[in-house]
């Protein structure tokens, strides 16, 4: 599975996660499962292979919690610094409005200037610091929280849209959000049992933000 042997070299060699054995790919496959349809999970595709994938998840079991997500990102290393990952996030950041979230909350593993570049770019703002939280590669490391919103907050929570229940052209829409990227990239959507499907991400020179 392409998703695993991205994530597997964080695992293995960095602090980026604090998972400290590689998940075998049944276990990726059950966690892509588990969490639709009421999350997504979005792979990029890049000259016919995956080289990113994001997804939300949950942020808290309390239920008041519910309209509140985590979300991350991962983006293997020789499809970097071609906006890729951005394009990514911005489709998973509009789909998570377009369910109802409210709130949507990243935690990095600092230092990583990578990703605090991803998330600042993606409209995430710096809300604290978990300090010494996780020990790692013989050392200990600090978390850093970044929040974004997705939605007002005026008003009561309205019931949360389950991917399969999300109208016709949303996951369409969702596709064009973002900012350039290289030409010839793609996202694609994994729905629980739904074929994938493709749209190709907007090639340099057109606009856009998370």
């Amino acid at each position: 599975m392409a998703v695993q042997a991205i994530y597997a070299p964080l695992v293995e060699s960095t602090a980026v996660s604090f998972e400290v054995a590689v998940p075998s790919i049944d276990e990726m496959a059950s966690r892509i499962a588990d969490r639709q349809p009421a999350y997504p999970f979005l792979v990029a595709e890049w000259e016919e292979s995956v080289v990113a994938y994001a997804y939300a998840g949950r942020f808290s079991g309390r239920a008041a919690y519910d309209w509140s997500v985590e979300t991350s990102a991962y983006v293997s290393e020789h499809a970097r610094h071609r906006g890729i990952g951005q394009a990514l996030y911005a489709a998973l950041l509009a789909i998570l409005g377009e369910q109802g979230y409210r709130r949507a909350m990243a935690g990095i593993v600092l230092p990583n200037p990578a990703s605090v570049a991803l998330h600042n770019a993606c409209g995430f703002t710096p809300v604290g610091v978990y300090e010494a939280v996780g020990w790692k590669l013989g050392a200990w490391h600090d978390v850093g929280w970044w929040q974004r919103g997705l939605a007002t907050t005026d008003g009561p929570a309205d019931p949360l849209v389950p991917l399969t229940g999300l109208p016709a052209g949303a996951l369409e829409a969702a596709f064009e959000a973002g900012p350039a990227t290289a030409r010839r990239a793609a996202l694609r959507r994994r729905d629980l049992l739904v074929a994938e499907t493709s749209r190709p991400v907007r090639s340099p020179g057109d606009r856009g933000d998370c």
